[in-house]
């Protein structure tokens, strides 16, 4: 069955995102994105950085509308017209682009149809507040963590996501020149679940 993996770019501190967008990326970063999952970088990037790799982790896309309205601002229609992508929103009525699906149904059910069918994994790309709603369904964290602290922002999930501690198993970890770490964690289930608390 396929993963839901929330794959994302965090400070230190576990902010996805500054009040005013986002922080500087170092050249060993993106060299990385380019060998290692070339199918996360938006179209624009994979242009400028002459990227054809499909990649091997994701052939799903998913986002919620504040992050999708990103890219849209803009001008960006559909960052990753290399990927199925799918966008949540109870808001927008038209899709911006044929090749960007709408959701505004509940999202649970959506990635839970979605791990039924074939393919590689599913890509959480963010933001919060859909993470927050897809919580429980989350099976592989690989955060991209950047070697500083920013104090406030955008949370991993929103604080509207409920208090739900969940045990997660170390299965992978790059760290780079720059400081930069990519963490790679599993879902923890049975007896091995680490404890909770201080």
């Amino acid at each position: 069955m396929r993963k839901l993996v929330y794959y994302i770019a965090t400070t230190l501190d576990g902010f996805i995102a500054g009040p005013d967008g986002f922080w500087p990326i170092p050249e060993d970063y993106i060299q990385h994105l380019v060998t290692e999952y070339p199918e996360t970088l938006p179209a624009p990037a994979r242009a400028a950085l002459s990227v054809t790799a499909q990649g091997t982790h994701f052939d799903t896309v998913l986002e919620g509308r504040r992050s999708y309205e990103i890219g849209l601002k803009a001008g960006i229609t559909d960052a990753y017209p290399h990927l199925r992508h799918l966008v949540f929103s109870r808001t927008l009525t038209e899709s911006p682009d044929p090749a960007v699906e709408l959701v505004a149904g509940d999202p649970v059910d959506k990635v839970r149809q979605l791990k039924q069918e074939d393919g590689e994994d599913i890509w959480l790309v963010g933001g919060a507040e859909l993470a927050g709603a897809l919580y429980g369904e989350i099976d592989q964290l690989i955060l991209k963590m950047a070697p500083l602290t920013i104090g406030a922002g955008i949370p991993l999930f929103s604080h509207k996501a409920a208090f739900d501690p969940r045990g997660w198993k170390l299965s992978g970890h790059t760290v780079l020149d720059s400081g930069a770490a990519f963490v790679t964690y599993a879902r923890a289930t049975g007896p091995d679940t680490p404890a909770t608390g201080n």
